[in-house]
């Protein structure tokens, strides 16, 4: 699906189940990783994930879609448009919208432990992703000094 295929099926959401005109653009951002759309507050743009369309296919997609224009058309109406508000509840659930999405591969990747502090007195473990100075720090526990100690990988 191209971004004008998209625009035309927002468009056409947009006047079949909110009765209302969307005037802004709609596109595909495959920066996205954890999330399925956002609206842009300033100018009013949808942004969608373009992974839930080949991963989940267009229902999925159509039920997003439903979900950002909740928070395009309540937004202009300047009424509710946070997931908090009851108006923006209720006028998901009257167009059948989705309250989350499915996950997606390539998100966020966590960073292996890669260094540990080791107490001096009562040898407690902290394991540490980034490098940091130990001098400035004490044991949680007992209060005693720190060690620096790289992981190796395969531990």
């Amino acid at each position: 699906m191209t971004d004008q295929e998209l625009q035309a099926l927002v468009e056409a959401i947009s006047a079949e189940f909110f009765a209302r005109p969307f005037r802004h653009q709609a596109r595909f951002n495959k920066r996205l990783r954890t999330t399925g759309g956002r609206y842009l507050l300033r100018s009013h743009d949808i942004e969608l994930n373009p992974r839930h369309l080949e991963e989940y296919g267009e229902a999925e997609l159509i039920g997003i879609i439903k979900h950002e224009l909740c928070h395009y058309h309540l937004h202009l109406e300047k009424k509710g448009y946070k997931h908090r508000d009851r108006d923006f509840q209720e006028l998901l659930r009257q167009v059948g919208g989705s309250r989350y999405c499915q996950e997606v591969g390539g998100g966020r990747t966590r960073l292996p432990y890669r260094y540990e502090l080791v107490c001096g007195a009562c040898a407690m473990r902290y394991k540490r992703k980034r490098k940091m100075d130990p001098a400035r720090y004490r044991c949680g526990r007992c209060g005693g000094r720190l060690r620096l100690v790289e992981i190796s990988p395969g531990s």
